[in-house]
């Protein structure tokens, strides 16, 4: 096996990963990146987006992170569709092997894997998450398209009851979904949906299926006591379940905190090893949103620039 030696190797895409790109071009890094099993990130599944600067009218979520691909290839990095598998992190030069047999050879790494939504994991599910018809992962992404509107948020934690309290301002009616007879959120989230006058809580209750044709027009709920079966008309479904970080490969290498998100020095993008950097939603527990990983990425570039430089490893303009 043949050693590739880089200056930055970028692990994962998306708004934070290219944005680290970019940065990294630019200062003479040549970056190389690996984008990863979803390139684009949580975007690629995203059919609008209406609060990332820059796009007055909106953009499809594909379209915009084309365009983030296209801006860090004209600066040169080197973008190759594929996974990196494993990593050893022990010596003063860091390691990485991918998927197509190459063994890497960095001076930095940036680390931009993000996260993944959970999803219930049913049929109807996949089918409006893919084709924009009202499943949906982020409130704050997507809320504003159902201003007006009823929609049903699914969870029992502090996520789906923020997600239920944003939408509540712009929302007709927000139903929770709890499949319990209380909720596992703090108390003080609670009493704030429990305030709320056109947020309902249905307890004991879980989605057996979302209904409609193209579009999402009702929710059909079991209760979980009873199994007895009822509906509710919705226009949108907001699964609030919880994120996973996709840091699997950097277990018991990288610091993690209980959930498995990366560590990083709280107002920098370092991790517990020098010369490796984490950006976006994979070090993110609170935002999630492109903005900001898009600027976790650009630190996380300058970062590996600063570090190159102190160690005194020449870029190459």
């Amino acid at each position: 096996m043949s050693v590739e030696k880089v200056h930055c190797l970028i692990i994962g895409s998306g708004p934070a990963g290219y944005t680290a790109a970019i940065y990294a071009a630019r200062a003479g890094l040549k970056p190389l990146m690996y984008a990863g099993s979803q390139p684009g990130g949580q975007l690629m599944i995203t059919n609008d987006v209406e609060n990332y600067p820059g796009y007055p009218k909106g953009v499809n979520g594909p379209l915009m992170m084309e365009d983030f691909r296209n801006q860090a290839a004209r600066f040169g990095t080197e973008i190759r569709y594929g996974l990196i598998e494993k990593v050893d992190f022990s010596g003063t030069v860091h390691k990485a092997w991918a998927d197509d047999g190459k063994e890497i050879h960095a001076d930095s790494i940036i680390i931009a894997t993000g996260a993944s939504a959970k999803w219930l994991g049913i049929p109807s599910e996949d089918k409006f998450k893919t084709n924009g018809g009202g499943v949906t992962a982020c409130a704050v992404c997507d809320g504003f398209f159902y201003k007006g509107m009823d929609v049903a948020v699914v969870g029992a934690g502090d996520t789906a009851c923020e997600e239920a309290a944003y939408l509540a301002k712009i929302c007709k009616k927000v139903y929770l979904i709890v499949r319990r007879d209380e909720m596992r959120a703090s108390l003080i989230m609670q009493n704030r949906v429990k305030n709320i006058s056109n947020i309902e809580i249905v307890f004991n209750s879980v989605t057996d299926e979302i209904l409609g044709d193209n579009m999402v027009v009702g929710v059909r709920l079991k209760n979980t006591e009873t199994d007895v079966l009822s509906e509710i008309a919705v226009s949108g479904f907001f699964v609030a379940i919880g994120h996973d970080p996709n840091a699997g490969i950097f277990k018991g290498i990288l610091d993690m905190d209980d959930a498995g998100y990366l560590k990083t020095t709280p107002g920098t993008t370092r991790t517990n090893i020098k010369g490796v950097f984490a950006c976006g939603d994979v070090q993110d527990t609170v935002y999630r949103q492109a903005v900001t990983a898009a600027g976790t990425g650009c630190m996380a570039a300058l970062d590996a620039e600063r570090y190159l430089a102190a160690k005194e490893v020449p870029a190459t303009v």
